[in-house]
C-alpha cells in the first residue's frame, strides 16, 4: 500500500491530463477487437436474431450501461426492455437518457432487421419512464435492404483531436436530414456556442462535485483489463482515451475510491474544460415532447445522424451534464421557452484520424430472457 499511495502521489497528476498521448502500444487495454462477439449461445434465438440483436447493441448508453433487455416471445417476436440494476439514478433519475439509448437500440435493430430480409414493427408499450418493459418488436420476412451495416460496427464516440474548422453546409444538411428540424447547428464563436461550452463546463463542473453522481461514475470504470473482460460494459481506459503509459498506470494503480477523490475530480474537469474549447461548435437534438414515445423517437434519429458522421469525418461527442443538472435545466427552460425540448448536446469537429471503436458490448445471450426467466 504504500508503494501504491507513492505512485499515486507522484505520478497521477499528469495521467489523466495526458489522456489520449499513446507512450506504449504494447500496454494497451482491452479493446472490442479483443473480445469475442459472442461467449454462448442466446436461449430462444436462431443464429439470424442473435446477430440482429449483436447490432443492435452496439448502440450507444451514458457510462456505456447498455442498459436494455430483450425478452422472447416467439420467433420475431420480442420485447425489448429497461434493465433496473442498469440505470443511473445519480445523473439520469428520470430515465430519459436511458430511453434515448432505448431509441438508438430500436434504430440498430431495425436496420440489422432489413439488412437481414426482415420488416420490423416497433411498438411503445411503456405508459411510464420508469416501466421496466418498454417496446414490441415483431419482425416479418421481406426482401433484404441494402443498408451498409459497417456503419454500425464503425460508429464511435470519440473525445479528443476535434478540428476547429466550421462544418461544411453540405455536411450540416446531411446530419439534419433525419430530424426534421429538429438539429441546430450553433459555430465556435457564435454567441449560442459560447452559452453552451460555458454552461457546459459550469454544470459539468457542479456534477463532478456531486458525490452520488461521482460514486455512480466509480462504478462503471472498469480499471482493469479482468474487470473489462468480465462485465463487458463500462468505461474502460481505452475507451475514455486514456492510452499508453497512462492508461496502464490508470490499470496498475487507481480503483473506485480514487474517482471520489479531489484530485480525480479536478483533473476531470480540467479535461472536459479543454474538450468544451475544442472543435466546430454545437449541435443541440430536440424531440417534440417528454413522453416515452417522444424520446424513443429522438434517440432513433440521434443514431441515423451518428452513423454518417464517421463517413464524413465528422465525430460527434454528447456533453449532456447541462440537461442533467438542474441549474443547467432552469436556464435553458428559461431562455427558450416550454415548447422546446433539449434532449442532445454534442460536441461536433472533423478529425484528422478517426479511430476504431473500442468499448466493450456484452454477448447477446448476456441480455436475452426467454418468457420463463
Amino acid at each position: 500500500m504504500k508503494r501504491r499511495s507513492f505512485l499515486k502521489g507522484t505520478m497521477a497528476t499528469g495521467v489523466l491530463v495526458a489522456s489520449g498521448v499513446p507512450l506504449l502500444a504494447s500496454c494497451s487495454g482491452v479493446k472490442r477487437s479483443d473480445l469475442p462477439v459472442s461467449e454462448e449461445s442466446a436461449k430462444g434465438l436462431d443464429d439470424e436474431s442473435a446477430r440482429i440483436l449483436w447490432y443492435a447493441s452496439l448502440a450507444p448508453s451514458g457510462h456505456n450501461s447498455q442498459p436494455w433487455f430483450v425478452k422472447v416471445l416467439g420467433k420475431g417476436e420480442w420485447i425489448v426492455g429497461a434493465e433496473p440494476r442498469r440505470r443511473l439514478p445519480a445523473v439520469d433519475p428520470d430515465n430519459r437518457e436511458l430511453l434515448l439509448s432505448i431509441g438508438a437500440f430500436a434504430e440498430n435493430l431495425s436496420l440489422a432487421a432489413s439488412a437481414a430480409g426482415y420488416e420490423s414493427a416497433i411498438e411503445v408499450i411503456a405508459k411510464s419512464p420508469r416501466d421496466e418493459e418498454v417496446l414490441r418488436v415483431s419482425l416479418k420476412k421481406t426482401t433484404s435492404g441494402t443498408y451498409p451495416l459497417e456503419r454500425l460496427t464503425l460508429r464511435r464516440t470519440v473525445k479528443n483531436g476535434f478540428l476547429s474548422k466550421e462544418i461544411r453546409n453540405e455536411d450540416v444538411k446531411v446530419l439534419s436530414e433525419p430530424h426534421a428540424g429538429r438539429l441546430f447547428y450553433y459555430p465556435r464563436g457564435t454567441d449560442h456556442a459560447r452559452c453552451i461550452q460555458e454552461g457546459t463546463v459550469e454544470s459539468y463542473r457542479a456534477q463532478t462535485y456531486r458525490d452520488d453522481a461521482q460514486k455512480e461514475l466509480a462504478n462503471w470504470i472498469r480499471f482493469s483489463n479482468a474487470e473489462a473482460r468480465k462485465h463487458r460494459d463500462g468505461l474502460t481506459t481505452e475507451g475514455m482515451e486514456i492510452t499508453g503509459f497512462s492508461g496502464w498506470f490508470v490499470r496498475q494503480f487507481m480503483d473506485q475510491g480514487d474517482v471520489v477523490g479531489e484530485r480525480f475530480r479536478k483533473q476531470g474537469l480540467e479535461i472536459a474544460t479543454k474538450w468544451a474549447a475544442e472543435g466546430a461548435g454545437w449541435m443541440i437534438v430536440t424531440s417534440s415532447g417528454t413522453s416515452v414515445a417522444d424520446l424513443i423517437e429522438t434517440g432513433r434519429r440521434f443514431e441515423r445522424t451518428a452513423l454518417l458522421a464517421r463517413e464524413r469525418n465528422l465525430a460527434l461527442h454528447p456533453m449532456t451534464q447541462v440537461l442533467e443538472e438542474e441549474k443547467g435545466r432552469r436556464e435553458i427552460a428559461s431562455n427558450h421557452g416550454k415548447e422546446v425540448f433539449p434532449q442532445f448536446v454534442l460536441r461536433v469537429g472533423y478529425l484528422d484520424h478517426y479511430p476504431t471503436p473500442v468499448s466493450l458490448r456484452r454477448t447477446v445471450a448476456s441480455f436475452v430472457r426467454t418468457e420463463r426467466s
